[in-house]
């Protein structure tokens, strides 16, 4: 009997299923986060406005957080997508994958709770910079001699993808940088990655 018997057997289809339950997962986790209090019932509407308004800071951190894990989520199928094989290696790569994702969604509970403070969000950068590179890691192993993707998959179009992956990490490090500075604009910086993806996409176009 070969050694390769006892190696596990994962089907692609039931990796990424299981993926997409730890992403609807991690979402729901953040939801959870935001603190709603128990408000009186004798406000008035203008009180209750500006209890509503104090809301704002958790809200507008988890809809950053969610943009954040949808970008993931929609990077993860661009590269499962591709894949048409599994290997035990990618599995391993792909549950430490998940685990970040959960824990990006745990670190954004500290933002929400203590947005105007700079090592919360340096923490979530971090993850973030930990979860992009893992991703990335995961193509370059699937496509390394393509191994793991279609023989005729275009050169230019696995290089764009791949440089479309790490863009990301690169991003929320120079954000880490700008916090040093001002904590506010780090916060948005990352939108920068919007034109970022139009350029990249147009460089790589095949």
């Amino acid at each position: 009997m070969s050694s390769g018997s006892f190696t596990p057997i994962i089907k692609v289809e039931r990796v990424i299923s299981f993926s997409d339950a730890v992403f609807a997962f991690a979402i729901t986790l953040m939801a959870l986060s935001i603190d709603i209090p128990d408000l009186p019932t004798h406000l008035t509407q203008s009180e209750l406005l500006d209890e509503l308004y104090d809301l704002y800071p958790q809200f507008e951190s988890y809809i950053i957080s969610f943009a954040v894990i949808a970008i993931f989520w929609v990077s993860y199928h661009q590269v499962f997508n591709h894949i048409k094989g599994s290997h035990i290696t990618m599995v391993y790569l792909n549950l430490l994958f998940l685990l970040l994702v959960t824990l990006l969604s745990l670190s954004t509970s500290l933002v929400i709770n203590y947005g105007t403070y700079q090592i919360p969000y340096v923490i979530y950068c971090v993850i973030v910079i930990m979860t992009s590179s893992l991703l990335a890691t995961i193509w370059w192993h699937a496509t390394r001699n393509k191994r793991l993707v279609d023989k005729n998959l275009h050169p230019l179009f696995i290089k764009g993808v791949l440089v479309n992956l790490i863009s990301i990490p690169i991003v929320f490090t120079i954000s880490i940088i700008i916090s040093f500075v001002n904590l506010e604009i780090a916060q948005y910086f990352w939108l920068i990655m919007a034109p970022l993806n139009i350029i990249i996409k147009r460089r790589y176009k095949h």
